[in-house]
């Protein structure tokens, strides 16, 4: 794993909530070596977004969530229907 794919994981594990920790954390660990550099760069930039907006995306609680995320979430989402 690379340098950048590193600090992404630790960032995606260590949010600051367990819920967002494991939701995000457990998408990055089973995925993260598998996005392209597009959305390498959605991923980060979701990263930089608030844990309850995050957990509120992927749980549809609150919707819509932006479309530059799209991509990501929805991938994120069906992760954890596939659980």
């Amino acid at each position: 794993m690379d340098d950048r794919r590193k600090r992404l994981l630790y960032r995606a594990t260590h949010r600051g909530t367990r819920e967002a920790d494991r939701l995000v954390g457990d998408y990055a660990e089973a995925h993260l070596l598998d996005l392209d550099s597009e959305l390498l760069d959605t991923f980060e930039a979701l990263l930089g977004e608030a844990d309850v907006d995050l957990v509120g995306w992927i749980f549809g609680r609150i919707a819509p969530f932006p479309a530059k995320y799209r991509e990501i979430l929805t991938m994120m989402i069906d992760f954890q229907k596939n659980l």
